[in-house]
């Protein structure tokens, strides 16, 4: 009778522990409808630049049903790619954060495709006491003579000529995590084939200038240019307007005559002589 009563309450307890884990199970299951998989993250911080390797990379597991876009699967398939962008440990990898397969590592993988890379030389002035940094944009400003026209003197101007330029690097650092100014000797830019040519016939007839701007405003900054006679508020005398192509030329000046008064008619006189005395009478 004892045993009986021991094994009805074994079984008993049994079945309530398969219940137990029956709704165990369930609500796990409503908690992570999607359970999980495991995409590969960052197991370092690694810089944009860098080429991959095995100690940078592993594998993490991830809610089925917030994989961030993009998400990647497979470790050995990123075997030697370059980071385009910084990540920070445990942060997912993405196609969008990678150079195309077969990109070699450094400053040639965060070239944008049709862009080219040009370095400028600064100095403190230069260079916005060192607040162009990597990932900022900036202007370009150069300061020359222009030609004179019609024969007149040349004069000092400076001139906006390029306008929302990146800054890839500045010296040999090309991470933007830093926003630490440092005052360097160069900077190098990105700049379209067109532009590039441009910069480098403004540094050879004057001298440049970077203007720091805003990283999300786009809109250009049209001026003409400043010269000493905008700086000081003088007006340049205007040259003679030339007369028109095919215009008749202005009629001569007509000659003035000036009237002369008609002359007195001619009078006839005669001598006379009364004794001692001399008359004379005009008709």
């Amino acid at each position: 009778m004892k045993n009986r009563r021991a094994l009805l309450m074994l079984a008993g307890a049994a079945l309530l522990g398969l219940v137990a884990v029956l709704l165990a199970s369930r609500w796990l299951l409503r908690q992570n409808p999607g359970g999980g998989k495991q995409i590969v993250v960052a197991a370092a911080d690694v810089n944009l630049g860098q080429r991959l390797g095995p100690d940078m990379l592993k594998l993490a597991e991830w809610p089925a049903d917030s994989l961030p876009p993009g998400a990647l699967l497979n470790v050995r398939k990123l075997q030697g790619r370059v980071l385009k962008s910084s990540v920070l440990r445990g942060e997912p990898l993405s196609e969008a954060k990678l150079a195309p397969v077969g990109t070699l590592g450094g400053l040639s993988a965060l070239i944008s495709e049709g862009r080219r890379a040009i370095t400028v030389r600064v100095n403190d002035v230069v260079g916005v006491a060192g607040f162009a940094l990597p990932g900022n944009f900036v202007d370009i400003i150069v300061h020359t003579q222009s030609e004179a026209v019609g024969g007149g003197r040349d004069q000092a101007i400076s001139k906006i000529v390029l306008e929302r330029i990146l800054v890839l690097a500045v010296a040999q650092e090309v991470s933007r995590d830093d926003t630490k100014p440092r005052v360097v000797n160069a900077v190098t830019l990105e700049v379209t084939p067109e532009q590039a040519e441009k910069l480098d016939l403004a540094r050879s007839v004057g001298t440049l200038s970077l203007a720091l701007r805003n990283q999300v405003d786009p809109r250009p900054g049209v001026t003409g240019g400043a010269t000493k006679g905008s700086l000081l508020g003088l007006r340049a005398a205007a040259p003679p307007e030339a007369p028109a192509a095919g215009a008749a030329p202005p009629p001569a000046p007509v000659p003035v005559r000036l009237a002369h008064a008609p002359a007195a008619p001619a009078r006839h006189c005669i001598a006379a002589i009364d004794g001692m005395r001399s008359v004379q009478e005009c008709l």
